[in-house]
């Protein structure tokens, strides 16, 4: 069996990791094993479909290397991949339901069903659809159909039994049939519900393993029926956990929540993204926490996907960054993160500009973080925190060694690091003081902050009249 998979959004805007990161799962049990990866657009909501958002999904893939092999923007022989596209699809196969005995036609106006949802209400108990048309004779059902009644095709399900499954992640999954609405399979305005597209789809587009969160596991029953009612073979099915908040609610694309292109544009990078999103929900069978993403595809494993939520930590991704940010070729890295600088660097000489973007290569996470960290070099004023507050005030040894690095640093005339160090180990010896109480003072002195890159790199880059300037305030 060729193993196939499906990432199936539908265009109602923008991707959050979420979203991402069930598309990322999808690709890799395919590509673990040697399989396809399959785009398909289900639009068939037209009422929350956003202009644009198909080319931003198809966008947003490619930009993190999840290229389908097949569907919307790849072609193959199984579209089309819209399943708004695929309507007359849809009603030939409800329609064979229908003539099974395993559909019917509903006439039930929105008037009968509010009522229904009251006394639901009223009973404190989920509303469920009564099954009030299921009886009427199909050929009086066809009559009234053909009269222009408007009608619904619903899935008669059945009363007694129990319908189960096993799940990759979750084990075997029973339901009750008793318990199972008879859910619409066409809606009156002729475009078919989620839960029948995606089955028709599945099927006929020779889907082999279906990836998607947990929240369908009690819904799958469902669709199980449907493939029985055909006498088609049912997908392998992979409930994956839910990407949650540090608050444990679900991350959504209603509440706004981080998506792909936000974390770009604050200078995360694509594969720290995917990086880490692998790792929400799945474990590696070794010790190690960054992957290549070929890496991922070589080491990921359908079974070692965990059935608890995985929380999505913006310090945890931040670290990936990092990571990523530090291990970039120079020039490459120069490239990138000039574009987020936002300071006017024209009085600036191109080496000054290099090195000052190299120099705290290894002290930020994102890219728009370069501007806060290189600030001091722009303006001539700072603001001191109150931890470097406390730690001037710290020791009266303090004052005596900025006082004493002001005299040493007035008597450099080549400016270069070598000349720097020399005149901090002078501070160093002549007061007989070193670590914290001397360092740390001539940092929060020259540049404002207690911590950074190396001290001698740091000030040569501020400047002898800089320098001193700052010591002096």
């Amino acid at each position: 069996m060729k193993v196939r998979t499906r990432f199936a959004p539908s265009p109602t805007g923008y991707m959050h990791i979420g979203n991402l990161r069930s598309a990322l799962f999808a690709y890799l049990t395919a590509k673990s094993m040697d399989g396809e990866f399959i785009l398909r657009i289900e639009d068939t909501d037209q009422e929350r479909k956003v202009e644009g958002a198909v080319d931003f999904i198809c966008q947003t893939l490619n930009l993190v290397g999840l290229k389908p092999d097949e569907g919307v923007g790849a072609g193959g022989m199984y579209g089309p991949y819209y399943q708004s596209e695929r309507l007359a699809i849809y009603q030939k196969y409800a329609e064979e339901l229908v003539e099974k005995g395993d559909a019917y036609y509903c006439f039930c106006d929105e008037e009968r069903l509010n009522k229904l949802r009251e006394i639901a209400n009223a009973r404190k108990v989920p509303f469920t659809y009564d099954g009030h048309c299921a009886n009427i004779p199909l050929e009086e059902a066809r009559r009234r159909v053909a009269n222009g009644e408007k009608y619904v095709i619903r899935q008669k399900m059945p009363k007694e039994g129990v319908t189960s499954y096993v799940d990759t992640v979750y084990g075997e999954i029973k339901v009750e049939n008793a318990t199972l609405e008879d859910q619409i399979l066409i809606k009156s305005d002729g475009f078919p519900t989620y839960n029948f597209a995606n089955v028709i789809d599945d099927h006929l587009m020779k889907i082999s393993h279906v990836n998607r969160g947990n929240e369908y596991l009690s819904s799958t029953p469902k669709y199980l029926l449907l493939y029985k009612s055909f006498g088609w073979e049912s997908p392998i099915y992979i409930h994956q956990p839910l990407v949650i908040k540090a608050d444990r609610t679900k991350i959504s694309k209603r509440n706004k929540d981080d998506n792909l292109m936000d974390l770009i544009n604050r200078g995360f990078l694509p594969e720290a993204i995917i990086n880490y999103l692998a790792l929400l929900g799945w474990s590696p069978k070794e010790n190690k926490e960054i992957f290549t993403l070929k890496e991922l595809e070589e080491a990921f494993d359908i079974k070692r996907i965990s059935n608890a939520p995985g929380c999505y930590d913006i310090k945890k991704l931040e670290w990936f960054n990092a990571h990523y940010i530090k291990n970039m070729e120079d020039e490459k890295y120069l490239s990138w993160i000039k574009s987020y600088l936002t300071y006017d660097v024209t009085d600036k000489t191109e080496d000054w500009v290099n090195k000052l973007l190299l120099t705290y290569k290894g002290h930020i996470s994102h890219g728009v973080q370069i501007n806060d960290v290189v600030k001091n070099f722009f303006t001539d004023e700072y603001n001191l925190s109150d931890e470097c507050i406390e730690l001037l005030e710290s020791d009266e040894i303090v004052p005596l060694v900025i006082e004493k690095f002001i005299s040493e640093i007035e008597q450099i005339t080549d400016w270069n690091t070598d000349n720097i160090k020399l005149a901090v180990d002078n501070v160093k010896n002549s007061l007989n003081v070193k670590g914290k109480l001397l360092y740390m003072p001539l940092r929060i002195k020259a540049s404002g902050y207690m911590h950074g890159p190396e001290l001698d790199a740091c000030i040569y880059l501020l400047g002898k009249e800089k320098t001193l300037n700052n010591l002096r305030k």
